[in-house]
């Protein structure tokens, strides 16, 4: 059991929650947990050399690139905007889980 890789999976996994929570209840510290959930996971998908981690590095950047923007027009006053920019970071996060789901099962496959 790697420590590593439970970290990475609990950040990625943490994302997504996040995200849904923050859409589900817009408040100011979601939204700011949801960012630092983000930023960590992609700092740990820095530096993978597994089968899918430019994809999985590449999911993260889109879901940071979304929610940066997010942070900043949320405190601006402009809500729906924030919401609508999570969204985008949401159907990112979800790709992310799929493709580390994806590569668990290679993972799989390869150990056996």
């Amino acid at each position: 059991m790697s420590f590593k890789k439970i970290f990475n999976h609990f950040f990625i996994l943490m994302a997504l929650t996040t995200n849904i929570s923050f859409l589900i209840y817009p408040h100011p510290i979601e939204i700011v947990i949801t960012v630092f959930a983000n930023l960590t996971a992609t700092i740990l998908k820095v530096g993978e050399s597994r089968v899918l981690s430019t994809e999985l590095l590449a999911t993260s950047l889109v879901a940071d690139l979304h929610l940066i923007p997010a942070i900043f027009v949320f405190f601006l006053g402009n809500v729906d905007e924030a919401i609508s920019l999570a969204y985008g970071a949401l159907a990112a996060n979800i790709v992310s889980v799929i493709l580390f789901v994806i590569e668990t099962i290679i993972d799989t496959f390869t150990e056996e």
